[in-house]
């Protein structure tokens, strides 16, 4: 094991899961999480988030490597003792149990002194905007009520770490964002560690610190969301996170971290990822927002050619879709103000960007 850092409270060191000791659907995951760091495993089904996140539960054994917390293994530790609240897309509340009992719940099997499961209950329903609450019991709540009972009843014995997996899956777009603003707001209030599960890219941008993003077992970047968006390290990156377009070229010269792609209908100065050479194919990732429509052709630096097929009108922004000569469709997101031109079908335009805004990966 590597020397453990002295802000380190959770570590994954080189965590591996099989099944069937075949195949691995976790095949070696490493991170180091400070205390009160909010984590985001983030990527589609079955590119292993989940497993790791039941291993840490202590639900999965792992099938090599170590995790610890606080410095100590906790691999061969019966998930009732690791001190870890849970919270669940389905709630998992006791339907037979008022919301006040639910609460209780956690503490009871704790014994904790009567009086001061009083206190935390009410302290807990305070919290999360529930005081009235109380005496209902989960049936008789909405589903954001039922997910704010579950957050409370994680954090209400206070745990080392609180897992949630897929927690607000099963609520509508206004009560996902809802919520986001509650888990986010009581993270700083309280300062618990998190290690959250999605496949909701929004979700986790808005919500983390660092986010780690899975495909097929492997992690293959964990960081904060602002470098994830502006500085994939892959393609796969690149597209799993936020919307993008990619333009297939070819690298005609490279000068430091800076390549010239020379494309069907242009040639643009990019960022360049690891990987490529020159002469070699490449694909050139840029997002619809980092475009800007010119509907005149002129000779510009970073300026793909491009005909008009429909813009689609969504309320704060304009969607307009566009085609390179190759048939790529390119979509540009526009702010709806007066900037936002107008086009005939098939009309010809230019879309400009900046180096900056651009990188090029290697072709698979």
């Amino acid at each position: 094991m590597n020397e453990i850092g002295p802000d380190t409270f959770l570590r994954f060191d080189n965590v591996k899961k099989s099944y069937d000791q075949k195949s691995l659907v976790v095949k070696g995951f490493d991170i180091d999480v400070q205390k009160g760091e909010f984590i985001t495993l983030l990527g589609p089904s079955g590119s292993g988030k989940t497993t790791v996140l039941m291993m840490l539960a202590g639900f999965e054994s792992v099938t090599s490597g170590d995790i610890a917390i606080a410095g100590k293994s906790i691999n061969k530790t019966a998930p009732n003792k690791r001190n870890i609240g849970m919270v669940f897309q389905n709630y998992a509340l006791f339907p037979h149990m008022t919301v006040a009992e639910n609460l209780a719940y956690p503490l009871t099997v704790r014994k904790l002194p009567k009086a001061e499961i009083k206190d935390r209950v009410a302290e807990y329903l305070k919290l999360v905007e529930l005081s009235d609450f109380g005496d209902r019991r989960p049936g008789q709540l909405s589903g954001g009520q039922k997910q704010r009972v579950a957050l409370a009843r994680a954090m209400i014995f206070e745990p080392t770490l609180i897992l949630m997996d897929e927690p607000l899956g099963a609520l509508d777009k206004n009560l996902r964002e809802q919520m986001q603003f509650e888990i986010t707001r009581l993270h700083k209030q309280l300062g618990f560690t998190v290690i959250y599960v999605t496949h909701d890219q929004t979700e986790a941008l808005s919500m983390s610190d660092r986010i780690a993003v899975f495909n097929d077992g492997v992690v293959q970047q964990c960081a904060p969301p602002a470098e994830l968006y502006e500085r994939p390290v892959n393609a796969f990156v690149a597209d799993f996170i936020g919307e993008n377009n990619f333009v297939s070229g070819t690298i005609v010269d490279i000068q430091g971290d800076t390549a010239q792609v020379k494309t069907d209908s242009g040639t643009i100065m990019t960022q360049i990822a690891a990987g490529l050479t020159t002469g070699g194919a490449c694909k050139v990732s840029i997002r619809p927002e980092k475009l800007f429509i010119h509907p005149t052709t002129h000779a510009h630096d970073n300026a793909l050619t491009v005909m008009f097929n429909t813009r689609i009108y969504v309320g704060d922004f304009i969607r307009y879709y566009f085609k390179l000569p190759d048939g790529t469709d390119i979509i540009v997101k526009v702010l709806n103000d007066l900037s936002a031109p107008e086009f005939d079908d098939g009309a010809i335009a230019q879309l400009l960007s900046l180096a900056k805004d651009c990188i090029a990966f290697p072709k698979e």
